[in-house]
């Protein structure tokens, strides 16, 4: 017969066999857990290589302003590797204050623009994605006044408010197959971005709609209508057309439709037109 006092000893000997183990246990794993493994960690780009559905997939249908931002920031970096950026500050200011004047009437204000200058004779300038605008200085040379590339960036502004160069990608994605259910691979999406934006003309329905958002962005930004129209006449009889004139339809359309639209809707604005004072200004930036 155990009496009390030798049952409760059992039990306290029972305890510590128990609990000990346990404890020890608990105290290792805590150790293991609060300890940094350098060798064996995973940072943010090992968990991109694992799931990479998550962050490497665009779906062109249903892109959002911050997403079409982020791939034009990403399609920024491969045209870098294709044009020369100029570097001339006060010529990037003076474009770029052109450009803020223009974005802020903008139908799409809610995205940042960026312009900025390629150091190429052609005449040309383009657009990608997310408030990205290019413009050569052979373009910056061949205007008149201020007003007309302000047209010039206008248009391309209006390609942008038309997410026309995300269209055109989906529909190059669809009949090149490389389009999943899910999406396009990001990669991808750039390397087709990146050519239509600097190889391949708009279709005739992008062009007039651009022209027509270029027209109306100017209007509301006090610039003269008529420059709109004037670059463009000026352009035709050129011996080497810009990829912005190069498409169908041809320029004479666009001048046609153009003059309709002022006709319908005309401004008295005429800011811009002072063409000593812009000429002046590109002999001191282009000398």
């Amino acid at each position: 017969m155990i009496n009390s006092q030798g049952i409760w000893t059992n039990y306290r000997l029972w305890q510590r066999r128990c609990l000990y183990p346990f404890i020890s246990v608990s105290v290792a794993l805590t150790v293991c857990l609060s300890t940094p493994l350098s060798s064996k960690a995973i940072g943010f780009s090992d968990l991109i290589r694992i799931v990479p559905q998550v962050t490497q997939i665009f779906n062109l249908s249903n892109i959002s302003d911050r997403q079409e931002v982020d791939f034009g920031q990403q399609m920024n970096q491969e045209i870098q590797q294709e044009v020369r950026i100029s570097r001339n500050s006060q010529l990037n200011s003076y474009v770029e204050q052109i450009g803020r004047r223009l974005a802020a009437n903008s139908t799409r204000p809610n995205i940042p623009y960026t312009f900025q200058v390629v150091e190429d004779p052609a005449i040309n300038a383009f657009a990608t994605a997310g408030g990205f605008i290019y413009v050569n200085t052979g373009l910056l040379k061949t205007a008149d006044n201020e007003a007309e590339v302000a047209s010039v960036l206008a248009h391309e502004m209006g390609h942008i408010e038309g997410k026309h160069l995300i269209k055109q990608m989906r529909q190059r994605a669809i009949t090149s197959g490389v389009a999943t259910v899910s999406g396009l691979d990001k990669s991808k999406a750039v390397g087709i971005g990146v050519q239509l934006a600097l190889n391949l003309p708009r279709s005739r329905q992008d062009e007039f709609d651009a022209d027509k958002r270029g027209l109306a962005n100017i209007t509301r930004t006090g610039y003269a209508q008529s420059a709109m129209v004037s670059f463009m006449k000026k352009l035709q009889g050129s011996s080497s057309v810009p990829t912005f004139l190069s498409t169908h339809p041809g320029a004479s359309d666009r001048v046609i439709s153009l003059q309709n639209q002022i006709n319908n809707q005309p401004s008295r604005q005429n800011y811009g037109l002072d063409n000593p004072l812009y000429q002046s200004k590109m002999r001191a930036f282009l000398p």
